[in-house]
């Protein structure tokens, strides 16, 4: 079941419009009511674009429509009727549809594969991958077919290598990253498919990562922080704006210097320390990577 919500009148951010050459274009950013998800829909919104957002809790989709002057839809991305209903509302509310940001995720299951339940496995490629490309072909068949558009999928830094208890995350951002690339060399010229991949962000899904010991994860870092929504966000805009007119099948490192981290200091990763000894107490669809 889905409900959908929106708000009509001056848009809230009207004074930042225009920027980056997205005023006026609408935008659907599922996950988009808290972390990344909600940051990227915020300074979509503050660049003038119409935007939708999409989450389970109907509360929040109400509240964030509210505050970005645009509309949104409560519903899980992983029902098979979510994308083509997501899609209309916005055709219905906005009459276009140029930017879409795969952004909700789940990362269970958590653990080691040998023990990962075949249910919460098969249900973590629905959120992870089958979501993003049932969006994809609802937003092609609709409008980018004709009209073009962007899209921008976030996966995450972990998807290059492995690590403990995120084995099947990294396997469906793994997935998502090579979906990324294919979707790229089949829609383009008229639509642009990019990625972005984030490293430790500090968001509710990654707390029990960043929360036990952040000046000790963060000094392991080149650029010496964690990283915030936002600094996902400016990329993820980036890539949805005609900044990037000539990017397509890229993914752009959002990290904090997290691959490099070798070559800056030579002890532990602390993330794979909480990684081993701590669980994630949020593991629903919302901001990705568990990060």
């Amino acid at each position: 079941m889905t409900s959908s919500y929106g708000l009509r009148g001056q848009h809230p951010l009207q004074g930042l419009q225009g920027l980056q050459g997205l005023q006026g274009r609408a935008a659907i950013v599922t996950g988009g009511t808290r972390g990344i998800g909600r940051a990227v829909a915020g300074q979509l919104a503050e660049a003038g674009a119409l935007v939708c957002v999409t989450a389970r809790d109907a509360d929040a989709v109400r509240r964030t429509a509210e505050e970005l002057g645009g509309v949104g839809l409560a519903g899980s991305v992983a029902d098979p009727a979510h994308p083509r209903a997501v899609t209309e509302l916005v055709l219905r509310e906005f009459g276009r549809l140029d930017v879409l940001v795969n952004n909700a995720a789940t990362n269970r299951p958590y653990g080691p594969l040998m023990a990962a339940d075949p249910d919460e496995w098969r249900e973590a490629f629905a959120l992870n991958v089958e979501a993003p490309l049932r969006l994809v072909q609802c937003a092609w068949r609709t409008w980018m077919a004709e009209h073009g558009g962007a899209v921008v999928n976030v996966c995450t830094e972990g998807a290059a290598h492995v690590g403990p208890n995120v084995g099947a995350y990294g396997t469906t951002k793994a997935a998502l990253l090579h979906l990324t690339r294919q979707l790229a060399g089949e829609l383009a010229p008229g639509v642009r498919v990019n990625s972005v991949s984030p490293g430790l962000v500090r968001t509710e899904m990654a707390r029990f990562v960043w929360e036990p010991g952040e000046r000790e994860v963060a000094a392991g870092l080149p650029l010496g922080r964690i990283g915030e929504p936002e600094d996902v966000a400016r990329a993820v805009v980036w890539l949805a704006s005609d900044a990037a007119q000539w990017v397509t099948g890229a993914d752009l490192l959002v990290d904090g210097g997290t691959r490099v981290r070798a070559a800056y200091a030579s002890t532990p990763y602390a993330v794979h320390d909480r990684l081993r000894s701590g669980a994630p107490t949020d593991t629903g669809p919302g901001s990705p990577s568990g990060r």
